[in-house]
């Protein structure tokens, strides 16, 4: 079946002047939620107290520097969140938060794919949100647009 831009028909007709409208709002709404759900982890390394825990946790299982990685992937998570839910360096922070995520998704592919088993199914789930991000810009109602630079 070959690729179209023709639109379906609703099936309640009502609801294409709906998603008409609220249509421009997805980017930003995908952007924010991102950003703002990536921030408490990020501070929880960087402001908590869980910056020596994960840096430990990065070295057992061969990642090293452990505490040097940790540091970066704090301050990735809460000010590269900071950045998206402003919408300021969109794709490149989501292209960080890309390979993190990713990383995280092969780390977890062992255990199978639900998350209640450590599997890789949240990790692959913001991975895929981040390529959305890179592929999208940060979308109206972002800093990027404001200073008319999508990166």
């Amino acid at each position: 079946m070959a690729y179209t831009t023709t639109e379906p028909k609703p099936i309640i007709p009502f609801t294409k002047s709906i998603t008409t409208a609220l249509t421009p709002y997805t980017d930003p709404l995908l952007r924010i939620t991102t950003g703002a759900l990536l921030m408490p982890h990020g501070y929880g390394k960087l402001f908590g107290g869980g910056l020596e825990g994960t840096g430990q946790f990065f070295e057992s299982v061969g990642l090293t520097p452990g505490y040097e990685l940790a540091l970066l992937v704090g301050l990735v998570e809460f000010f590269g969140g900071l950045m998206l839910v402003l919408g300021l360096l969109t794709r490149p922070v989501a292209i960080a938060v890309l390979i993190f995520m990713g990383q995280a998704t092969l780390f977890h592919a062992s255990n199978g794919f639900m998350w209640s088993n450590g599997g890789y199914e949240y990790p692959l789930f913001w991975a895929i949100a981040a390529l959305i991000l890179v592929i999208r810009g940060g979308g109206f109602l972002s800093v990027d647009r404001l200073i008319g630079r999508e990166f």
